[in-house]
């Protein structure tokens, strides 16, 4: 008898099992950061889904959604973005589910009716050794004229476009300042990493970045300080999203938002936006306006770029 015909049933078998295996799983499509990930998708694994996780950063996250639409559909059963820019864009497109999972512990803040805060980040200072007093906001520009502030490009960083719209929409700012800061010596670089880099390095006396990656580099021993200015911190929150029928997406996303995934989140270094979680690595907060920074986005960027360029 001929073993053909038996190991080429075999071997058919084994591609429908591994093909309904991965049609099977919850796709999750996200920019947070891995270890954040990890941890989040391995308290959730215990309830017997699999999870499968495509983790980029945020351009190439919408660069796949982009494609994977022309192509004839996202495969993503939810989304967990960094910044709700991108998520208010994708749910005007009629892209997010109208789903109701458990999001009792999210602040009213953070969230909207179709996504919701998973955590939140802080848009703070970071210095050197060498650069004058910061309490405030208003000492970045002191600082730019002492030796150079970096700011992130709000145009490529979700979080840098969060303190574009806090500072042009803010009546105690507006853009107004961003040209002070300019005029003092305040220069575009690419992320808010960039700006800790340049920092670290001695290029800048002082830039805006995320409280995380301050705070890890300062941990690693960079010579470096985290200043929570006046009147707070620039918060955004970090939002997610049902997008296909998955039976377990909405599940998913109650977890995300649940005790033992914000639990998680904080052992992480990110700010859990369950606010009955454990959390002292911060200060006072100020928020965006995001219907008001998302309907205006093209106008804000364009007056961005009359006052640093590019």
């Amino acid at each position: 008898m001929s073993l053909r015909p038996l190991i080429a049933g075999l071997v058919m078998t084994l591609a429908a099992t591994a093909c309904t295996a991965e049609e099977d799983a919850l796709v999750v499509y996200t920019s947070v950061t891995q270890a954040t990930v990890d941890a989040v998708v391995a308290e959730f694994d215990a309830a017997g889904v699999q999870v499968e996780v495509f983790r980029a950063p945020t351009g190439e996250v919408n660069a796949r959604i982009a494609a994977e639409r022309r192509e004839g559909g996202l495969r993503a059963d939810v989304l967990w973005l960094t910044d709700p820019l991108s998520m208010q864009a994708y749910d005007s497109e009629g892209l997010l589910r109208p789903v109701e999972p458990d999001v009792s512990t999210v602040p009213e803040a953070f969230r909207a009716d179709r996504f919701w805060g998973t955590r939140i980040l802080n848009l703070v200072i970071v210095a050197g050794e060498s650069a004058p007093p910061i309490t405030t906001w208003d000492d970045l520009v002191d600082a730019a004229a002492a030796g150079g502030v970096a700011i992130p490009d709000p145009a490529f960083a979700g979080s840098a476009f969060a303190a574009l719209g806090f500072f042009a929409l803010d009546d105690r700012y507006g853009m107004e300042f961003l040209r002070r800061l300019r005029d003092a010596g305040g220069t575009q670089v690419g992320t808010p990493g960039d700006v800790v880099t340049g920092v670290a390095e001695g290029a800048y006396a002082a830039g805006i970045t995320l409280d995380f990656s301050a705070r890890t580099a300062v941990e690693k021993g960079s010579p470096l300080r985290l200043i929570w200015p006046e009147p707070g911190a620039i918060a955004l929150y970090s939002p997610i999203a049902v997008t296909g029928d998955h039976p377990a997406a909405v599940e998913f996303v109650s977890h995300v938002v649940g005790p033992e995934a914000q639990a998680a989140i904080a052992a992480t270094g990110w700010q859990p936006v369950d606010p009955s979680i454990p959390w002292t690595a911060g200060g006072p907060q100020v928020t965006v306006a995001w219907d008001r920074a998302s309907d205006r986005q093209e106008e804000l960027l364009a007056a961005y770029r009359d006052v640093f360029g590019g």
